[in-house]
């Protein structure tokens, strides 16, 4: 990639320079001058005020130069550093440009010499892109991180530093590259696949800098888009990143599935929304109209793209018949002009618009008779034969004509249109094999969308409140087959002071039935205590404070009161004496969701005991779940643990609808201790579920026996900071956060979580079931 070149090459085309990369050979061509191109000598035989270095600079670059030099890296990484320092002083000046040597020792230090040399040959496209010297040196700054986090992956990143520059700024290349460092976490390989893009989350998180919609922030509305249009109800996937460019960047569908592009690059908001609009159309018009498949047999690659654009225009003349509206779907897109160079791809997008414009005018011949052609067969629309008999007549036109026709490049146009293949009967081996893979993730989706699954899971879908904490979503991945897709919920990230959408993903899984009997039994032996917190259970009061008139005593006067009893007195009539007024709390108003640590840690057996803190977790859960459930207070219990973002395990042990009865009782001692403490992600979704509690007070409780972590975060700030800006969100929405912190539990950290006025610490974990009554009163005060 020559590095002035702009970061676009054609609407969409960047991912695929992504993903190929290359900076420029050395980076000499940017700056040009004599100085430049003899850089590779001496720096004393160069004249740095001649390139463009002022004299008070002249020294400290020669320094610079002899520093690198005197480190041992080689010549080579020491030629580039001169090369591209003399050509980044004109752009963003000669301080940058000396600074950029303590830049390159530091990565050659931490990534290798290759690293060296590439940040050096990098710089100059940084330096056309960033303009100012504090844009280049924050590009300098991050490289630097980059190589001392990844530097497997330093390599990747600086040989697209043009193209991801051009597309996301320096801030935005910030944000991307923290984003893969956070998903790669420990894990090189899992680092370097995001950083060459061959992660599909990679190219997610690119489109999401870019600005530019990802289908998953859109996939509910354009499931229920389609099956309200045309009944439709396949699985929709996102194109996986294995596949080529081309077939990434088009729907494609099969009599099992349809495949969406991650995003469409170059549209942004509710451009973005209107193009996934009128793809899901297209594809509804063909699963409605186009009944069967066409045996390609004896046509030439042309024929079969000619014959696939007059089936396109076929459907959606019935579909525009059917609903009329859709010709504003479909009709903004269609942008090509009757002038130009007459190429295969013109004529295509030319005809396609004079099929679907009536206003659209064309002078060229083939245009005008595929246009005739097509009016003449207005009656014979229902039969999908009119579109091979006419595609045959102009494909032939066209080999007639010796227009050139690529197939390994074609590209439908306009771009809301798939790549045909649900058209065809192909006899390819390659294109058979790739329908094989998606009938395979179809299958993997359908089996999860399937009459297998637990009920809940219909009830996550149904009464998901749009909350602006996280977005709940639908089963819509075959992700884990013991587990269902509860939602997906942002982390914060304290490095970048940003929060990254849909970041974590919590997963459903049903609790291992336990013994009912046991719970029984632990209230049988501890029925002195389950008394004394039903007592205290049943003497508090939750609710809004109401006010009281009339009262013969209270904190202030009641003045309607006062006035009629001066009316008595001047009257001469007893006057009342109920003249104050008081607040009130009658009775109870409050829904309590209590969240339980079940990470690995909860597995360790108490100092002299043989029971586990998870033991100590179940009977203090169950004795205060007794007492409120005998009060008929709304509450809800779930337990949590995590093994990466990508599976935080959320347990629903009692729904707030269901009764506390031996089910629920024999869910709750059939927990088991195990993976890890993501406790932000677990936050968010259990307050999405109390959300909706329509109570004066709601609470959730977390009881935990440890400070937030997991397997892939080796900054241990990372998840602290995310947990304590999930409590802080949660706060905002109305809900309390308080946590009940057990035994070697650092106080500290989860004192910054919750705050040190929503925390509880409990030394003694024996004496958690009568310690908890108390708690709970504190926090109901």
């Amino acid at each position: 990639m020559a590095g002035g070149s702009a970061g676009r090459s054609g609407k969409g085309g960047y991912l695929k320079l992504v993903v190929g990369g290359g900076a420029s050979e050395g980076g000499a061509a940017q700056g040009g001058s004599p100085a430049t191109a003899a850089a590779g000598s001496d720096p004393t035989a160069i004249d740095p005020r001649a390139a463009g270095f002022p004299e008070s600079h002249a020294a400290p670059w020669l320094r610079a130069c002899r520093k690198l030099e005197g480190a041992g890296y080689g010549d080579p990484v020491v030629r580039a550093y001169r090369r591209a320092s003399l050509a980044c002083a004109p752009l963003v000046g000669p301080g940058a440009a000396v600074d950029l040597a303590d830049a390159v020792s530091a990565v050659t230090i931490k990534a290798g010499r290759e690293a060296g040399q590439g940040l050096s040959d990098a710089a100059v496209n940084a330096a056309h892109r960033a303009k100012t010297p504090q844009l280049f040196l924050s590009w300098v700054n991050l490289m630097q991180r980059l190589a001392a986090l990844a530097p497997e992956s330093i390599g990747a990143v600086l040989e697209r530093t043009d193209l991801l520059l051009g597309e996301l700024g320096v801030s935005g290349l910030d944000s991307w590259a923290m984003a893969g460092i956070r998903a790669g976490g420990n894990d090189p390989a899992r680092r370097r696949a995001f950083f060459t893009m061959a992660d599909p989350e990679a190219e997610r998180w690119f489109h999401r800098e870019t600005g530019e919609v990802a289908f998953l922030e859109v996939e509910r509305r354009m499931r229920a888009y389609l099956a309200s249009l045309f009944d439709v109800h396949l699985p929709l996937i996102e194109a996986p990143a294995h596949l080529p460019p081309a077939r990434r960047r088009r729907t494609s569908f099969n009599p099992a599935m349809i495949q969406v592009p991650g995003a469409y690059p170059g549209y942004r908001g509710e451009q973005a929304v209107d193009i996934y609009r009128a793809a899901l159309a297209h594809v509804g018009a063909h699963l409605r109209y186009s009944r069967e498949r066409f045996p390609v047999g004896a046509l030439k690659p042309v024929q079969v793209a000619v014959v696939s654009l007059i089936e396109d225009a076929r459907v959606e003349t019935l579909a525009i018949r059917e609903f009329p509206g859709l010709l504003r779907v479909w009709l903004p897109f269609h942008i090509a002009q009757s002038t130009g160079v007459t190429t295969a791809p013109s004529l295509f997008a030319r005809l396609a618009r004079a099929l679907i414009d009536p206003d659209f005018t064309d002078i060229d011949g083939w245009v005008r008779k595929g246009r005739d052609l097509f009016q003449a067969h207005q009656g014979a629309l229902e039969d999908p034969a009119m579109s091979r008999h006419i595609g045959n007549l102009l494909g032939n036109d066209l080999g007639q004509m010796r227009v050139q026709f690529n197939a390994k490049s074609h590209i439908v146009e306009p771009p809301y249109r798939d790549d045909n293949a649900g058209l065809w009967h192909f006899d390819d081996d390659m294109m058979e094999e790739a329908e094989s893979e998606l009938a395979t993730e179809a299958f993997s989706l359908r089996e999860q969308d399937g009459d297998t699954d637990p009920p809940d899971r219909e009830r996550e879908e149904e009464t998901r409140p749009d909350e602006p904490m996280g977005r709940a979503a639908p089963d819509e991945t075959a992700a884990e087959r013991e587990g269902w897709l509860l939602g997906r919920y942002p982390e914060y990230d304290y490095v970048s002071g940003m929060e990254r959408e849909e970041w974590a993903r919590v997963l459903g899984f049903d609790p291992p039935d336990g013994d009912g009997a046991r719970a029984d039994a632990v209230l049988a032996r501890r029925r002195v205590e389950v008394d004394r917190i039903s007592a205290l259970v049943r003497s508090s009061r939750v609710s809004r404070a109401r006010r009281m008139k009339r009262q013969p005593e209270g904190e202030t006067l009641d003045l309607d009161a006062c006035i009629e009893a001066m009316t008595d007195l001047r009257g001469g009539d007893s006057p009342d004496p109920r003249v104050y007024q008081t607040m009130q709390r009658r009775d109870r108003d409050l829904s309590v969701q209590v969240l339980l640590d079940v990470s690995q840690s909860t597995a360790d057996r108490l100092p002299g005991r043989g029971d586990t803190i998870l033991d100590m977790e179940r009977e203090a859960t169950l004795m205060l779940a007794h007492a409120m459930a005998a009060m008929n207070d709304p509450f809800a219990i779930a337990a949590f643990a995590s093994n990466g973002r990508e599976e935080v395990r959320y347990l629903p042990i009692k729904r707030f609808e269901e009764p506390f009865d031996r089910a629920c009782r024999g869910r709750l001692f059939g927990l088991q201790a195990g993976l890890s403490t993501r406790m932000g992600a677990a936050l968010r979704h259990g307050a999405r579920d109390l959300a909706g509690a329509g109570t004066y007070r709601r609470l959730l409780m977390v009881v935990t026996d440890g400070e937030p972590a997991d397997i892939d975060c080796p900054d241990a700030t990372y998840l602290v900071e995310d947990a304590r800006r999930a409590v802080q969100s949660i706060a905002h929405s109305g809900i309390d956060v308080f946590c009940i912190a057990l035994g070697d539990a650092d106080e500290q950290v989860l004192g910054r979580v919750f705050g040190r006025r929503n925390m509880a610490r409990i030394d003694k974990i024996s004496r958690l079931p009568e310690k908890l009554p108390l708690v709970y009163l504190r926090m109901t005060a």
